[in-house]
């Protein structure tokens, strides 16, 4: 099945993957051209329900990059399509085209000017990036929108986004000073301020006739303007015309704010100025409960008269996902009490704290005033208030985190009406979609009148798809009725534009098809949007076309959580949360590449195009796949941070096992996979396997045949491996607990699990060590996992079941020190042999800090410690304890240290990743990875700090790239102990 059908007559003289094409932007370009089938298949998608498969894609390095693609695309005759973070919601950034991605290299601040409190920035700069570095001189760019960790300046200028906080300071339009764009026949013009009698110093020519031509539209249509462009701040739907000045004695006008919500139709942003705003140095919010949804709308408008900063929703739907997932849970059990329907978020901010708790103090009298007595809980705490922003942010991804076919659709979500009709639209469209046999999800700009509202469909059926149109149809006459506008602020794109004609009337879009051919008579930029559209319903433009379907696959791993593989891969929902931009875990490789190819997104996006045939034959197989794949670290950030809940780590596995079954293994699969069942007799050989770090000419046989790194050391065999529980650990009535000691603790860092065992007896416990009835000790089966060997890391997952079914009876606690492996028991097995056994497992096994945790909430674990006084520990938290929230526990137990100072620090993996960083071709990308923030903490350390990382990778990677030594966190806690 093709990705798409043809959008346009034009790219038809190309097909997809022209060669030509191909060749003549490499020539050109000194940035990245990327024609082949799967980079063509990451780029078909956005955050909307369309998928539309480009001609090709460029990066391009600068704006010479710009103009040489561009003078291409107009001699040969294609399209060209904009694109910042591919996060729109209406399809805008999706085309039949040349898709020109400026966020790799055009991401740069080109001129702050604090006085001013201005800045010029390239279209690719993410908002948060550009707000963290002006933080420093008290400034920010205000138009918040709630991606603003990935959203692009040029992609929000495009959009004209607006944000939670547009009732204080507006939309994109009212915050860009001017643009520096490229017309579609290569003149390059400065869009700015142009005063009312301007002469010939206004140039180019070019830009001059389209000054002439704007104000000439509107002296003629101004009367129609007036009469049909919406009243309200949330109006972003076609051009802006209605900011044109017509008449030379007004004034003048901006020509930037036609560019701003163009879509990409008008021109190529190169630069963009913005005006700035101080940060209110105090906060307060407001968290306002409803017990019904229509009570909370009809308070809005009382509650914006206090003069609020933000006024958010957030409704029970949203309230129940965002309970139901790890991240969010603990802030959202803070601050929402009981059952509402319906919470309002409400900010104020400013300069006078006072001023903003008075204002706070007047929300609460308002609430009870309405009937709402002890209703609003208080966020004075600036990192509460953030933490609840952070799940408001994350709305949208936390609405399409439902499992299952049907998904909220966004169609009519941007719709903006007055206050004063709010509650009655809101009940009345309620309505529409009970009269459909659905709901709707509802959230976002309460204050601005601007609720993002999705009923809940399934668009791979024809019969949703017609409800979605009768849907849009009877809202979009709703809010003709209302007075209202059917586009806020997500734009129009494929969803709105067809709607244009109803919303504004046929002078209107003859008028915006006029702005079109003014600027663009050629059509040369991303057609079909704003004029002249297809149709919204149009299913041949859709992800889920007409004839969509999963190949059947015989998978592997336990699937049924998501209805299968291939609707595990199609959560992903595009809209970009593992792009972010802030520290997290999420996703180390992308940000070490900047590569939509290794994304979180980019994988799931290429494994839902291979699982349904779209890549062609055997793609889930191919090298294309395992390219896409080969970067993915496992360190399962998107299993807790992905909104969506998409887990890339799982589908590695499968992946790998088809693959591998396929293609085979190589030596070094083998020698990685095969460690634990190798390893009791290699350890005999220590003195003399650990040669080849000491050796350079036997480090370099090594990478030829093995393939490992010859600028990395490798794991340094013990000479006096872990065998097991000693005698002195613990007698009499001691609780009983089981020391599970993995392969890389036993045979190369044996001294962690003797310091544990140490800890553990002096705590009060007796400890035991898990053993097979016959063989070789236990293993979890990573190693194996890590190859697509699953049946051999099943045989040892049923190994460690069986050795462990008596422990897990009685109830004994099973404590692992490394979290990779002692995870993979509560993670990984569930899907290999799911079932009760597993599950029982899973409840009983964790890690040493969180035995500590439960056992010190118990009143257990007595730990007599000496203190280190003037002494401070530097914790890195395992990208596994941090997926399963546990790097806390961990600096909790060094906390125990009386007089130790602990610190730990926001960071993304620290490279290594099992062997990953040890592998030859992937040696550049692991330090790479651990420059962005491990190896740099950890070398500014003082040199007498205690470095501490529990995962054995981790302090490898610290040891090799920061040569610095860090313990696990029991060796610290055993030099502290006192006792035998």
């Amino acid at each position: 099945m093709p990705l798409d059908s043809p959008v346009d007559p034009k790219a038809l003289r190309h097909d997809p993957g022209s060669p030509r094409l191909e060749a003549r932007l490499k020539r050109a370009l000194k940035g990245e051209v990327l024609f082949d089938r799967f980079s063509r298949g990451r780029y078909s998608t956005d955050a909307s329900i369309y998928q539309i498969e480009p001609l090709g894609v460029a990066l391009p390095k600068d704006r010479e990059d710009v103009a040489a693609a561009l003078t291409i695309a107009r001699e040969e005759g294609v399209p060209v399509l904009p694109r910042g973070g591919g996060t729109s919601q209406c399809g805008q950034t999706v085309a039949r085209a040349l898709v020109l991605d400026c966020s790799k290299f055009m991401d740069g601040v080109v001129a702050l000017d604090t006085e001013a409190r201005r800045v010029r920035v390239q279209p690719g700069v993410v908002m948060e990036r550009l707000n963290a570095r002006l933080r420093q001189h008290k400034l920010w760019f205000p138009v918040d929108v709630s991606t603003g960790d990935r959203a692009t300046i040029g992609g929000m200028t495009a959009n004209n986004s607006c944000g939670s906080r547009s009732i204080r300071y507006g939309n994109m339009v009212h915050n860009v000073r001017a643009v520096d764009a490229i017309l579609a026949d290569g003149t390059a013009a400065h869009f700015g301020e142009v005063p009312g009698n301007f002469g010939d110093d206004v140039e180019p020519e070019r830009y001059r006739g389209l000054v002439r031509d704007m104000r000439a539209l509107h002296r003629r249509e101004a009367d129609e303007i007036e009469a049909r462009f919406p009243k309200l701040l949330r109006r972003v739907g076609g051009y802006n015309i209605d900011m044109i000045s017509g008449d030379g004695s007004h004034g003048g006008h901006n020509m930037a704010h036609l560019l701003v919500g163009s879509e990409g139709t008008l021109g190529f942003f190169t630069e963009i100025e913005l005006d700035l705003q101080p940060i209110p140095p105090h906060r307060v919010l407001g968290i306002c409960h409803f017990p019904t949804f229509y009570q909370a709308m009809d308070a809005t408008q009382h509650i914006v008269k206090l003069g609020p900063s933000a006024c958010e929703l957030v409704d029970r739907t949203m309230i129940e996902l965002a309970r139901n997932n790890a991240v969010f849970r603990p802030t959202v059990d803070r601050f929402v009490r009981g059952e509402p329907e319906a919470i309002l978020l409400t900010e104020f901010a400013g300069d006078d704290a006072d001023d903003n708790l008075r204002r706070l103090r007047q929300l609460v009298e308002l609430m009870g005033d309405l009937g709402f007595t002890g209703s609003v809980v208080e966020a004075t705490d600036a990192a509460f208030q953030s933490a609840v922003w952070n799940v408001r942010k994350e709305g949208l991804n936390i609405m399409m985190s439902m499992k299952g076919d049907g998904k909220p659709i966004s169609f009519i979500e941007d719709c903006a009406v007055r206050l004063e009709d709010l509650a009655e639209y809101t009940d009345r469209l309620t309505q529409v979609f009970h009269k459909h046999g659905t709901y709707g999800t509802w959230y976002a700009h309460a204050s601005v009148g601007c609720l993002h509202v999705r009923p809940v469909l399934n668009v791979k059926q024809e019969l949703d798809v017609k409800k979605m149109r009768a849907i849009a149809e009877e809202a979009f006459a709703m809010v003709r009725e209302y007075k209202g506008s059917h586009s806020g602020e997500h734009g129009d794109g494929l969803v709105r534009s067809e709607h244009h004609e109803a919303m504004f009337g046929p002078r209107i879009v003859r008028a915006f098809e006029e702005v079109k051919d003014s600027f663009d008579p050629t059509g040369l930029f991303n057609p079909g949007k704003i004029v002249r559209p297809s149709k919204m319903d149009d299913r041949s433009l859709f992800r889920f076309k007409p004839g969509y379907r999963q190949l059947p696959l015989d998978t592997v791993l336990d699937w049924s959580e998501w209805g299968g593989f291939a609707s595990a891969a199609e959560m992903c929902n595009n809209n970009g949360a593992c792009r972010k931009s802030d520290p997290g875990i999420m996703c180390p490789s992308y940000r070490a590449t900047g590569d939509e190819q290794h994304l979180t997104r980019g994988r799931a996006n290429t494994l839902r195009l291979a699982l349904s045939g779209q890549l062609g034959p055997d793609a889930l197989v191919s090298d294309e796949m395992r390219e896409t794949m080969a970067l993915c670290v496992s360190c399962k950030g998107c299993k807790r941070e992905c909104p969506t809940g998409v887990d890339m780590a799982k589908m590695k596995v499968e992946f790998l096992y088809h693959y591998k079954k396929k293609h085979g293994l190589s030596l070094r699969d083998r020698a990685i996979a095969y460690l634990p069942r190798y390893a009791p007799y290699a350890a005999r050989f220590a003195p003399v396997l650990n040669l080849r770090n000491r050796m350079p000419a036997l480090a370099a046989l090594g990478e030829r045949m093995l393939g490992f790194s010859a600028r990395r050391s490798l794991p340094e065999w013990s000479s006096r491996p872990y065998r097991g529980a000693t005698q002195r650990s613990g007698e009499g009535d001691r609780r009983e607990v089981m020391l599970l000691v993995d392969t890389f603790n036993r045979y190369f860092e044996p001294e962690n699990a003797w310091a544990a065992e140490r800890v553990l007896t002096r705590a009060g416990y007796r400890v035991n060590t898990p053993e097979p009835a016959v063989g070789r000790p236990l293993c979890c089966g990573r190693t194996f996992l890590t190859a697509g060997l699953v049946d051999e890391a099943k045989a040892e997952a049923r190994r460690m079941l069986d050795a462990l079914a008596a422990a897990v009876a009685a109830g004994t606690p099973i404590i692992g020190l490394e979290p990779a492996c002692l995870l993979t028991l509560r993670d990984e097995f569930p899907s290999l042999l799911p079932g009760d056994e597993t599950r029982d497992l899973a409840a009983r096994a964790m890690l040493f800090e969180e035995f500590v945790a439960s056992e010190r909430a118990a009143g257990r674990f007595d730990l007599k410690l000496a203190p280190m006084p003037g002494r401070t520990a530097l914790l890195h938290g395992h990208c596994h304890q941090k997926a399963f929230n546990t790097a806390g526990a961990a600096a909790d137990a060094l906390r125990l240290i009386p007089e130790l100072n602990v610190e730990s620090f926001d960071s993304t993996c620290c490279g290594m990743a099992g062997s990953f960083g040890l592998e030859a071709e992937h040696f550049e990308v692991s330090v790479k990875i651990g420059e962005l923030g491990v190896l740099p903490k950890m070398r500014a350390a003082a040199p007498d700090t205690l470095l501490a990382a529990c995962g054995t990778s981790c302090r490898h990677q610290i040891a090799d790239a920061a040569q610095r030594d860090a313990r696990h966190i029991v060796r610290i806690l055993d030099e502290a102990s006192v006792g035998p």
